[in-house]
């Protein structure tokens, strides 16, 4: 795979890590499509990097509170003087809004859970279906059925806050699935929260916040495999050109969809689903 072509993957992975059509999906078949190489799954785990850089830096302010709101208590047993005297004084130790951030953070690390888990456990059988494009065309269904199903029968009635760890894991454990090519990750995320009764607006945002850690985990063990069968060096072009596209891309694909989903429908996703389904099933048998 030449830098070029790197930097067009990225920006397919950028486009599509956040717009619920699946970004793994669309590095498994345009490649195939286009008749060109495999970029692996090391690409496709640093240009989740490039994605995750991307969510890292539009909500900097809101982690910064996430991980102050849920460490705070620690440093204030382990220095807990000033704390204790500010309690006294009438001073409120913590306010309602980092208790909110607190309660958001480890539902994020719940969340997480259950895909670091799988995706640890059944590396090497995922690695596998990666190799086979029908297979993330006919994954490519399943999304376009959630991001249907989540539209006709999810409530949409409540924020973030009001989310408990029961949707956390709920949500966590669509995000395993999403590990499958063709399952979009922020589309089984976004509708499982949808399907729990979530607005639009806060199942996204949840969601994109829910990707950040796994996807840095991901594309951590990737390089650290391929660095250790000194793939690393040959590869470091393309992969850095693929990153670089991604995380531009995407940062502006976050800003897109969470004005999209204030007030439209995930209908349009599904469609192109189904459509890039077809074709690449049809594509593939006259093939």
């Amino acid at each position: 795979m030449n830098v070029i072509q790197a930097v067009i993957l990225g920006i397919l992975q950028g486009a599509t890590e956040f717009i619920p059509v699946s970004s793994s999906g669309h590095l498994v078949l345009v490649p195939w499509l286009l008749r060109w190489e495999s970029p692996g799954l090391a690409f496709n785990a640093v240009a989740h990097w490039g994605t995750a850089l991307a969510v890292i830096v539009y909500f900097w302010e809101d982690w910064v509170s996430l991980v102050g709101a849920a460490f705070r208590p620690l440093k204030e047993r382990t220095f807990g003087v000033a704390g204790r005297a500010a309690g006294r004084a009438g001073t409120p130790v913590s306010n309602p809004a980092e208790s909110a951030h607190r309660s958001l953070f480890w539902l994020l690390v719940l969340g997480t859970v259950p895909g670091a888990l799988i995706g640890y456990l059944l590396d090497d059988f995922f690695e596998q279906m990666f190799a086979r494009p029908v297979a993330a065309a006919g994954f490519l269904l399943v999304t376009a059925a959630l991001l249907a199903g989540c539209e006709r029968w999810g409530r949409r009635e409540r924020e973030l806050a009001d989310l408990r760890w029961v949707d956390a894991l709920v949500i966590g454990l669509a995000q395993a699935l999403a590990i499958f090519p063709g399952i979009s990750r922020s589309g089984a995320t976004i509708a499982a929260g949808l399907f729990q009764g979530t607005k639009r607006r806060p199942a996204a945002r949840f969601s994109f916040l829910l990707a950040t850690p796994i996807i840095v985990g991901a594309g951590l063990l990737q390089v650290v495999e391929l660095a250790r069968t000194g793939g690393l060096g040959a590869q470091a072009p393309s992969l850095i050109a693929g990153l670089v596209a991604a995380a531009v891309i995407g940062f502006g694909c976050i800003h897109f969809l969470l004005r999209y989903l204030e007030h439209r429908r995930l209908y349009p996703f599904a469609v192109y689903c189904l459509l890039a389904s077809v074709f690449s099933l049809f594509w593939a048998w006259f093939r």
